[in-house]
C-alpha cells in the first residue's frame, strides 16, 4: 500500500478514502488521530486492526460541533452544551449516550460514547465535508507513544494507511481531558489538555 500524504487544502482525497471505509490519519491540537467513517462498523474495525488495539477499549468521535453530537448521542445534558461552548473546539471529550446509529464496536459494546471537537482547522474543515462523525483514537500502535506530528504518524504506519494528512505539530501534545456526564455528577476518566478545575468553574459544581 502507498500510504498518500496530503499537505495542501485539498481534503477530497482524504474524503474519498473514508468513503470507500478507509483510513486517514488526521491532525489535531494534542495529538494524531487515525480516522474511520464512525458509523461504519467494517470501517472502524480497520482502525482496530491497524493499531492492534484491544477490542474491550472503545474509541471516541470526532464530530464538528454540538450538531454533529446531537447525530450520534442521545438525553444530552445541560452540562454538555455548557462544556461544549466553552471548550470546544479543544482538549475535551464528552462522554454521553450514544444513539442506536454508532456502531457496537465503536463503545466496545457500551451504551456511550466520547464525542470531541478538535482544535485544529485542517480537520474541522474535514469533519465539515464530511458531514459525519470519525471514529478517532491516536495515531500510534497500542502501547506506543502518540505521535504528535505527520513523521512520526509514518513512522508508525507508512505502508499500513492510505492517508496522512499533514497539519503540521500538534499544539498541545497531550491526549484530551475526558469527562463521563452521564451519571448524577461529572466525572473525569482521564486527565489530559484541559484541567478539572476549569471544567469545574464553567459547570459550577463538584467534579470527580
Amino acid at each position: 500500500m502507498n500510504t498518500v500524504v496530503i499537505r495542501s487544502g485539498k481534503l477530497s482525497p482524504a474524503i474519498e478514502i473514508l468513503r470507500r471505509g478507509g483510513l486517514v490519519a488526521v491532525p489535531t491540537e494534542t495529538v494524531y488521530g487515525l480516522s474511520a467513517d464512525g458509523l461504519n462498523g467494517e470501517a472502524v474495525a480497520a482502525i482496530y486492526a491497524v493499531k492492534g488495539r484491544p477490542a474491550e477499549k472503545p474509541v471516541s468521535l470526532l464530530v464538528a460541533g454540538m450538531e454533529q453530537a446531537k447525530s450520534v448521542c442521545r438525553e444530552i445534558p445541560r452540562e454538555a452544551y455548557l462544556l461544549a461552548a466553552a471548550f470546544w473546539p479543544g482538549p475535551l471529550t464528552m462522554v454521553l449516550k450514544k444513539r442506536p446509529c454508532v456502531p457496537d464496536i465503536v463503545t466496545a459494546g457500551g451504551d456511550t460514547v466520547g464525542v470531541r471537537c478538535p482544535d485544529h482547522p485542517v480537520t474541522l474543515a474535514l469533519l465539515r465535508q464530511w458531514g459525519g462523525p470519525l471514529a478517532t483514537p491516536s495515531a500510534n500502535p497500542s502501547d506506543l507513544p502518540s505521535p504528535k506530528n505527520a513523521g512520526q504518524v509514518l513512522a508508525y504506519f507508512d505502508g499500513k494507511i492510505p492517508c496522512v494528512i499533514d497539519g503540521g505539530p500538534c499544539a498541545v501534545g497531550v491526549e484530551s481531558t475526558i469527562v463521563d456526564l452521564t451519571g448524577p455528577t461529572p466525572r473525569i476518566l482521564r486527565q489530559g489538555g484541559l484541567p478539572r478545575d476549569r471544567i469545574r468553574q464553567v459547570l459550577n459544581k463538584e467534579v470527580l
